[in-house]
């Protein structure tokens, strides 16, 4: 700070010493010349003295007259004042400069502060798009991952459904081959002969308005909640007494709605007996199917 105060400090005046020189070589003159003057009015020669008469009246002579008074010296320059002087104006030199400083610091600072914010927002927004970067590649991830799982239940549904399709298919195929083996069971039992074609496999079998006769009987016994969505078809089996007394009942094709596959067997275990054919006999099975609306 002394360094810098004595660069911002202004020069000493060159013609401070000079002046001061000339001040006193011309006050060194004037005191040669006033005495001088002294020596000069106070000439110690002797002196004559002689009586002059005459008639003429003479005037007086002039009185002599002093010598003039010396001027006044010139006050002499108070150095020291102008010192104090120049070590005040330095001293305020000083303080501006320390203040200019302290101004200049000050600005440094705050630069510096201001810096130090600009860099740490950076600093912060590089790490929020960064950790933005890594949310979106996470969210990427878990979406893709996502959709394979997807696809991966999809294929392994669509796996099971076609396997579970191939198995209802192949359990419709046994189901429909067992109603024809139970039919043919049925024309044997009734008097005709499996595989026959004659008249009286067709005189055997029940009337064409036997089935309408027996639903119904039974379908006024069948409590279910239709909405009116579907239309669900149960094939069930029926197997029958001499008398016509129901001896037992089972879903041989079952419906997709299985509320409706157990009230038509509710109904039939109600029913408890079915009415004779035209010609008298009963059926020893019959295969029958219900649908809400039909």
């Amino acid at each position: 700070m002394n360094s810098a105060a004595a660069v911002l400090r202004p020069p000493e005046s060159a013609g401070l010493g000079r002046g001061l020189t000339l001040a006193l070589v011309a006050h060194g003159l004037l005191i040669l010349a006033l005495s001088y003057g002294l020596n000069w009015h106070s000439d110690s020669s002797p002196a004559f003295e002689a009586e002059l008469w005459s008639s003429i009246p003479q005037t007086a002579a002039p009185r002599e007259e002093a010598p003039p008074e010396p001027e006044p010296e010139a006050p002499k320059p108070d150095t020291r004042a102008q010192q104090r002087a120049a070590e005040e104006a330095a001293a305020e030199q000083q303080r501006e400069a320390d203040i200019a400083i302290a101004k200049e610091k000050k600005r440094k600072e705050e630069k510096a502060r201001d810096e130090a914010a600009r860099l740490e927002r950076l600093e912060k927004e590089k790490a929020a798009k960064e950790q933005e970067a890594k949310d979106k590649a996470a969210k990427d991830k878990a979406a893709k991952e996502e959709q394979e799982r997807t696809k991966k239940l999809k294929d392994e549904k669509a796996t099971k459904d076609a396997k579970e399709a191939k198995e209802a298919k192949d359990a419709d195929a046994k189901r429909e081959a067992q109603r024809q083996e139970n039919l043919r069971r049925i024309q044997g039992m009734a008097g005709g002969q499996p595989n026959s074609t004659g008249t009286g496999t067709q005189n055997s079998a029940p009337s064409a308005g036997y089935a309408g006769r027996i639903k119904g009987k039974i379908r006024p016994l069948i409590i279910y909640a239709d909405d009116g969505n579907a239309n669900p078809t149960a094939e069930i089996q029926v197997t029958l007494g001499p008398d016509g007394r129901i001896l037992g009942s089972k879903v041989l094709k079952a419906s997709p709605d299985a509320d409706w596959d157990r009230a038509v067997l509710r109904a039939i275990e109600k029913a408890e007996t079915l009415p004779r054919d035209v010609d008298g006999r009963v059926p020893p099975v019959l295969i029958l199917t219900f649908r809400p609306r039909e």
